[in-house]
């Protein structure tokens, strides 16, 4: 779908005027809830699960049949400084084998039901090095926005974005620490694995960018230090809502690009769930941050969005109770 913008401001706009939660769908839920053949609670946070996702769909008895995983690709000019442990070819390698179906995050998509898209972002032609100039210009940002808005098939009902881009947990920890402040240490971790020298150069390289780029806005934040595919995933997460679309957020770096609009309009990712804690460093201090408990905590440090399709089965389950179960008066079963 054509994103309804032209300009960051008008971005901004649409962010601010997106939909909020159906007070009367979440309303039926709780009735409904109630009255399931189950001890009050009985199912924990799955029960919340349920009521959240039906006042975004607007329906007290949803269910979950057309989820979508879309998958963005970026490279990164500040791979230069030696930030990763891969070469920016592995960024168009692995997007040819996500289109042929070789990854981990296909195999999850296909194991939970999912349509899964991939959008490559002018692999050819990286970013700037953040330690020298501003990652994007503001045509660049705006383009990557716009794509990941039109990425978004209004017609789903769940949605996961994910990643591809050597260089971008350098990318991602230095966009956290502009937004939320502390040093660069703080929010650098060893992303693809690099080694202890490794993560020194990577912490000097986040610090440098922050030092050269002190910018205070949100957007600025993101262009400056950001990457086509944080741009494009805050762009399909401002979509989703715009579509009343539920959200679930993968690892760090998807965390960093949502944690922009949260920061631009407080509430942006109240149609967003964590769908899991992953093994880079900074990941717990984000979701704090962010007021997000993660669903699932595996160790995970993949990306390709797959903690957040894995965790696809988790809402899928709580919405299968919640909708498909029986009340006491229907089953003839006595509730006290």
């Amino acid at each position: 779908m054509t994103a309804h913008f032209n300009s960051l401001d008008e971005f901004c706009q649409q962010l601010m005027q997106t939909h909020t939660l159906d007070a009367k769908a979440i309303a039926g839920a709780q009735d409904r809830n109630s009255q399931l053949t189950k001890p009050p609670g009985a199912l924990g946070r799955l029960e919340d699960l349920a009521i959240w996702y039906a006042g975004w769909r607007g329906n007290p008895r949803p269910e979950i049949t057309a989820p979508q995983v879309v998958i963005f690709a970026g490279n990164h000019g500040v791979c230069a400084q030696g930030v990763s442990a891969f070469p920016s070819e592995v960024t168009v390698q692995m997007v040819a084998n996500f289109e042929h179906g070789g990854a981990a995050i296909n195999q999850l998509s296909k194991a939970f039901g999912a349509k899964m898209d991939v959008h490559a972002l002018s692999l050819d032609t990286p970013t700037a090095d953040f330690t020298q100039e501003p990652a994007m210009t503001e045509d660049e940002l705006l383009d990557a926005l716009k794509i990941g808005w039109a990425a978004v098939d209004p017609n789903s009902d769940l949605l996961v974005t994910g990643e591809m881009g050597i260089g971008n947990t350098t990318s991602a920890a230095a966009v956290a620490a502009a937004l939320f402040g502390g040093a660069a240490a703080d929010w650098t971790g060893r992303g693809t694995g690099v080694d202890d020298a490794g993560l020194t150069r990577k912490t000097e390289v986040v610090a440098k960018g922050l030092e050269l780029h002190a910018a205070n806005d949100p957007l600025e934040v993101l262009r400056c230090l950001g990457g086509r595919e944080l741009a494009a995933m805050a762009g399909a997460i401002t979509a989703a809502r715009a579509h009343r679309i539920p959200v679930i957020l993968d690892g760090f770096i998807c965390c960093a690009a949502a944690a922009v609009l949260e920061k631009v309009q407080t509430g942006a990712l109240d149609h967003a769930i964590a769908g899991h804690l992953s093994a880079e460093g900074a990941h717990q201090r984000l979701l704090d941050l962010l007021g997000k408990k993660p669903l699932l905590n595996l160790g995970l440090r993949l990306g390709e969005g797959s903690g957040a399709a894995l965790a696809i089965g988790v809402l899928k389950g709580a919405i299968a109770c919640h909708s498909g179960m029986a009340t006491f008066a229907e089953a003839g079963v006595s509730d006290g």
